[in-house]
């Protein structure tokens, strides 16, 4: 009885959130071991003449695991705020047998995808956002600079975002040793799979989100004070007293909506105050 009651209750606080129809499911790419998906979730006054912003999020999981659920709350948030919100799925260790470059390589797959598919999506190509937590987060992140395309894809059609928003992501490999030993100690990868190192005062604007305990939090103060120097957007949100993942949980998920929707406003890509009520 109590775990239905407390089925319930999520399902009243997300209630206002819900887009007008279910997410849209397509393809985005035919990877040899998978076809990934995306999912799709429309403002419900959308129409496929529209250009509106749009945010696809990846999953956390540590490149090893992981569900393409895990963004539903903040994806149909944003849907209900006028934006067109993705979820995409990508390759990762336990499913696919795969290392972190190709779940970057996937991640950009997706970003290059929605942009070839503006006009059919209703999206506007030069306001895109990259999103996700964790490990997802990364690979959000990495999509900004160069390397680690899909060789096969048309590099005409850039696979960088416009604007990022991670939560908790990691930023340096070559910072972990115990990162470096998922890739084998190459020195070469470790620095491709590090944002940091490839931040630029071009690079997107950025949000980043951690929680005050998390470990990882070095890593999000040492990419915004290289931003500072460079003179590049980058806020740093810090929750105190909070572990790694705290976004998942409330009160922390709804704030860190909140957030989410003032730095996208700030930006242009929303417009009004956020919707979204904190416990």
């Amino acid at each position: 009885m109590r775990s239905l009651m407390l089925v319930a209750v999520v399902a009243l606080m997300w209630s206002g959130f819900v887009s007008a129809a279910p997410p849209k499911e397509f393809v985005y790419k035919k990877a040899p071991e998978a076809e990934l998906k995306i999912y799709i979730s429309y403002p419900s006054d959308w129409k496929a003449t529209d250009k509106r912003p749009v945010i696809v999020f990846f999953f956390g999981g540590g490149w090893t695991n992981g569900d393409v659920k895990q963004f539903a709350p903040q994806a149909e948030y944003l849907a209900s705020r006028g934006m067109v919100a993705a979820r995409a799925d990508y390759r990762v260790k336990s499913r696919h047998k795969v290392d972190p470059d190709k779940c970057v390589s996937d991640a950009k797959s997706a970003v290059r995808w929605l942009r070839q598919h503006a006009s059919e999506l209703g999206i506007d190509p030069n306001k895109i956002v990259a999103s996700g937590g964790s490990a997802g987060g990364h690979i959000a992140a990495c999509t900004a600079f160069d390397g680690l395309d899909e060789p096969k894809e048309d590099a005409k059609i850039s696979s960088k975002p416009n604007a990022l928003v991670l939560f908790n992501p990691v930023l340096n490999f070559t910072g972990m040793p115990q990162l470096m030993q998922r890739i084998n100690n190459d020195e070469k990868l470790g620095k491709l799979l590090s944002p940091t190192l490839h931040l630029t005062k071009d690079s997107p604007p950025t949000l980043i989100l951690f929680g005050a305990a998390d470990r990882l939090l070095v890593q999000g103060e040492e990419f915004a004070k290289k931003a500072k120097e460079l003179g590049h957007r980058t806020e740093l949100f810090t929750a105190p007293d909070q572990p790694h993942g705290f976004f998942n949980r409330s009160p922390w998920r709804e704030r860190t909506i909140g957030r989410m929707d003032v730095f996208l406003a700030s930006i242009g890509y929303l417009t009004g105050k956020p919707t979204i009520a904190e416990p």
